[in-house]
């Protein structure tokens, strides 16, 4: 999805703001973050994404959601949507913000041209902040690569990355694996680099 960005403003505005707005904004330390519609073949990735996701967790204690589950990053600092969030067992909810969830486990972004930057750097910070959270998932379109982080006992975090023809990895925090040749579904070579945004 692309990002515009606009003023900054306070975390209680954006969100003032943000219930009845007709689109969909990120709030990052005081700037809110337009968002854009995605390309066909980022649609794609993520449907396949919670496909193959809920498939495997169908029968555990856990949901999948796309796209419009807004995640709060601690005291008001950011507020994204990320392109797939898991939860387990018990989800929490802010308190004021009761579609606002405070206890991803595991969040994935797919990457785009326009978003690649701010996932990378800000969202990663912060969604690296959040307590519960235990695997952060990069997804590129094109080249076709994945990048995980995932949150060990002694609380550090181990980065992986696979580029072009990665092995299917496992996210050991919702023992679940996403193969490859599953994520990119019907995407095909020459879709990956048209139309990306």
């Amino acid at each position: 999805m692309s990002a515009i960005q606009v003023p900054r403003i306070g975390a209680e505005e954006y969100l003032r703001r943000e219930g009845p707005a007709a689109f969909r904004s990120e709030y990052c330390r005081g700037r809110i973050v337009a968002m854009a519609g995605a390309s066909p073949t980022h649609n794609l990735i993520v449907g396949n994404l919670i496909y193959a996701l809920n498939a495997q967790l169908r029968t555990r204690p856990c949901r999948v959601y796309a796209n419009d589950q807004r995640v709060s990053v601690g005291a008001g600092l950011g507020y994204y949507y990320p392109d797939v969030v898991v939860t387990c067992g018990r989800q929490i909810f802010d308190e004021d913000q009761k579609d606002t969830l405070v206890n991803p486990i595991v969040i994935i972004e797919v990457l785009s041209k326009s978003t690649e930057a701010f996932d990378r750097v800000e969202k990663f910070h912060d969604y690296l902040s959040i307590p519960s959270l235990r695997g952060y998932v990069l997804v590129n379109q094109t080249p076709r690569r994945f990048e995980i982080y995932q949150r060990q006992d002694d609380n550090s975090w181990r980065y992986e990355s696979w580029p072009f023809s990665p092995p299917p990895f496992v996210l050991q925090s919702i023992d679940c694996t996403l193969v490859p040749e599953d994520v990119y579904l019907k995407v095909e070579n020459d879709e990956a680099g048209g139309g990306e945004t």
